[in-house]
């Protein structure tokens, strides 16, 4: 891997661009978010790019979720992704991304700048997951928001702090699931902890973690020493679906052992017309302790392969 080189979009059977985060506006509402595009192998008329967003209003317990798709052409000397659909848009450089998304009435427009170095997982941005294939991947793990936030009572400044993702590569098609975190904690560290598992069985098919330092130095925890394990169900009354909810995550090399709790148990992403995946996304707070300290932060889970009749998943996080 090469950046900021690999910014830009690539050539791959799968990619995508992935931003999460807590905000607060100048009334003092919270929210959570999560973006993200996912680009496809490139066709003759153009690359099919599909959008992802979310949004939790806190206070109100609300949750909305939409997607928008686009074909666009491909261009690999793109500084970064940069994507248009239908209103929607998500474009940066690598020093700094655009992010607007409109859904059930509420718009976003927000600059997010990295506030930490790049992390390269696996330490050197190579993730092998054995027969789910190999994946590029880094992370920004300390983005800083600031932007507007619109509803019906009006347009209020926004800002806040989250994460984001690029990943790609030549992935297998083969039944996947996996739970994913991400943390930032209170103490000014950073954590991503990932279990793979295949569906119909639920046999852990990879797992590791990687731990940031105030400092921005990332180590990775390959998987005997991660654990990340269900502490409640939930299920949707939309689909029927059961997921875990409720979560403690140790990582035994650093001494880290954390409960997470859901901000908004109802965050399932059931809308999606093109890809053929359920799954459940949402903000999480978490406390519990590092090497015998308390610690404590926010973050997001993502959930997938707990829908009985989902098909072959291509677009595996890890």
């Amino acid at each position: 891997m090469s950046l900021p080189e690999d910014e830009a979009p690539h050539e791959t059977p799968v990619e995508w661009w992935y931003f999460n985060g807590f905000l607060w506006d100048e009334a003092g509402n919270e929210y959570s978010f999560h973006f993200v595009t996912f680009q496809s192998p490139t066709l003759a008329v153009g690359t099919p790019h599909l959008l992802h967003a979310t949004l939790g209003d806190h206070g109100r317990g609300t949750h909305g979720v939409e997607e928008r798709g686009t074909l666009a052409t491909l261009d690999p000397s793109a500084p970064s992704v940069d994507i248009e659909a239908d209103g929607w848009v998500m474009r940066g450089d690598g020093e700094g991304y655009e992010l607007r998304f409109t859904l059930d009435g509420t718009s976003l427009e927000l600059e997010a700048v990295s506030q930490r170095k790049v992390v390269l997982h696996d330490s050197r941005g190579l993730v092998n997951l054995g027969d789910a294939g190999d994946t590029f991947y880094y992370s920004r793990t300390r983005m800083e928001y600031v932007g507007w936030i619109e509803t019906a009572e009006g347009r209020r400044k926004a800002a806040g702090s989250g994460w984001m993702d690029h990943q790609w590569g030549d992935i297998s098609r083969v039944d996947v699931g996996w739970d994913w975190v991400n943390l930032q904690l209170d103490d000014g560290t950073d954590l991503m902890a990932v279990e793979v598992w295949k569906p119909d069985s639920r046999e852990r098919m990879a797992a590791y973690a990687t731990f940031v330092a105030q400092d921005g130095t990332a180590t990775h925890i390959p998987g005997d020493g991660v654990l990340i394990e269900a502490l409640d169900t939930w299920v949707s009354p939309e689909t029927g679906i059961e997921y875990p909810m409720g979560w403690k995550v140790v990582v035994e090399p650093l001494g880290v052992e954390l409960r997470l709790s859901a901000v908004q148990e109802h965050a399932e992403f059931a809308v999606g017309a093109f890809l053929p995946v359920v799954y459940w996304e949402g903000a999480v707070t978490a406390s519990g302790q590092r090497d015998g300290v308390p610690t404590a932060g926010r973050g997001f889970v993502e959930l997938v392969g707990y829908d009985p009749g989902q098909e072959t998943a291509d677009l595996p996080r890890p």
